[in-house]
């Protein structure tokens, strides 16, 4: 799958030659929560984690990138020392003057998730929620897995809207086996490998030919939801693009989150409402032209400078401006959400 022209900003001439996507842009080796579930009682634990805003979030060619030259490894290096994400100074701009939702306080260190985890579709899934939701959102994880942040804004989501709740689901693609950052930077072969080997395993049009199954057995579980939404963080924001260009979609609208592999392409086909935030790290260029391409109802913002991940895994929520933003990109959502939902 042809995936480099679609790179955030600057990075992509370095991914054209190296052939990876996006090279790391920092040093930091945390390792993403891990899980147990036991079938007898549904239930799971899961590790406490530190955030991971300096991570970087690579996307790897489905070839083996131990292939790459000696001369292209040195220029990842390179690559990955000299682009590290830092945090902009400046103050949060809100693009909606009117307030569609209450997001309760943010917990920036220590979140306690509200919701639990089910056994759905086969799949181990985050459900959060109130019992008489009549809406629903399936969220597509980025490559980290369950992330606080991540199921923090999946709390958000299902109760913050003045006028309906939601409920919402986040599916386990990846089998407890998610990414680590302990491959970051792929400086060495065994990491190479890894990261390789995780994008053969885990392409998005894999995942995205699972969902529409996934939603039925959601919806045989869980009959009085009545409509559907989809959000897609990082690399589920291209399993949005390609479910909602279905033309017997079951979703009534979609979300991307800083959004990798931006085809404008793509958008040609998508006839339902979607809502696209870009951050700094998407190839402007490519978000204009994806805009361009959506015939539908649309919302395309750029938090400008927030990095890739800021409303998932790689939300440093310790930064009081991150946050600012991390709580308007939700607001945004909801807001469009109950427009087209």
């Amino acid at each position: 799958m042809p995936l480099p022209k679609h790179l955030p900003g600057s990075r992509r001439v370095a991914a054209v030659t190296s052939g990876l996507v996006a090279p790391p842009e920092a040093t930091s080796q945390v390792h993403p929560p891990s899980f147990s579930y036991s079938k007898s009682n549904s239930d799971f634990n899961s590790n406490s984690n530190p955030s991971i805003a300096s991570s970087s979030y690579p996307f790897v060619h489905t070839r083996n990138i131990t292939s790459l030259s000696i001369g292209n490894k040195d220029l990842l290096k390179r690559i990955a020392s000299e682009h590290i994400c830092k945090m902009s100074t400046m103050p949060a701009q809100h693009g909606h003057s009117e307030a569609c939702c209450n997001i309760p306080p943010v917990v920036a260190k220590g979140y306690s998730a509200k919701g639990s985890y089910e056994e759905l579709g086969g799949l181990k899934s985050y459900v959060t929620g109130p019992k008489e939701a009549t809406k629903g959102i399936i969220t597509i994880f980025d490559i980290f897995g369950y992330y606080p942040q991540t199921l923090q804004g999946a709390d958000i989501l299902s109760t913050s809207d003045h006028s309906q709740k939601y409920k919402v689901f986040i599916p386990d693609w990846f089998n407890d086996e998610p990414a680590s950052l302990s491959w970051f930077p792929p400086d060495n072969e065994e990491k190479q490998n890894s990261l390789g080997g995780f994008f053969q395993k885990h392409p998005p049009p894999s995942v995205a030919a699972k969902v529409p199954d996934y939603v039925s057995a959601v919806s045989a579980k869980y009959p009085e939801i009545k409509s559907w939404a989809i959000l897609g963080f990082c690399w589920g924001g291209k399993v949005v693009s390609i479910v909602t260009s279905k033309s017997d979609t079951v979703f009534k609208a979609g979300v991307e989150a800083h959004p990798a592999m931006v085809d404008p392409a793509d958008a040609e086909n998508i006839k339902v409402p979607l809502a696209l935030l870009a951050s700094k790290d998407e190839a402007p260029e490519d978000v204009k032209k994806f805009e361009a391409n959506l015939t539908g109802p649309k919302h395309i913002e750029t938090f400008g400078d927030q990095i890739h991940g800021w409303m998932a895994a790689r939300s440093d929520l310790e930064d009081e401006h991150v946050k600012a933003e991390y709580i308007r990109g939700y607001e945004t959502v909801l807001k469009f959400l109950s427009q087209h939902v």
